[in-house]
């Protein structure tokens, strides 16, 4: 995690922009949000539907995000 956090926040210090830094920071955010959901949530060990719903979400989000960008560029 901590070398995610590290890498998004060279991103934005060494000013890359453009489709491959947000699409790798969108790939973080998803990777991140992913041990977050499964391990500080704790959420692994539950019922399908609640890790569908809160994964669907994360998804949900970093794809409107994604779409957003794309369409403005």
């Amino acid at each position: 995690m901590m070398l995610l956090t590290i890498s998004t926040y060279a991103v934005g210090e060494l000013d890359y922009s453009g489709v491959i830094a947000v699409s790798f920071l969108l790939l973080t955010a998803l990777i991140k949000g992913s041990f977050i959901i499964r391990d500080f949530m704790e959420l692994k060990g539950v019922a399908l539907i609640w890790r569908v719903i809160m994964y669907g979400w994360l998804w949900t989000v970093c794809l409107v995000i994604a779409t957003t960008y794309f369409i403005s560029i």
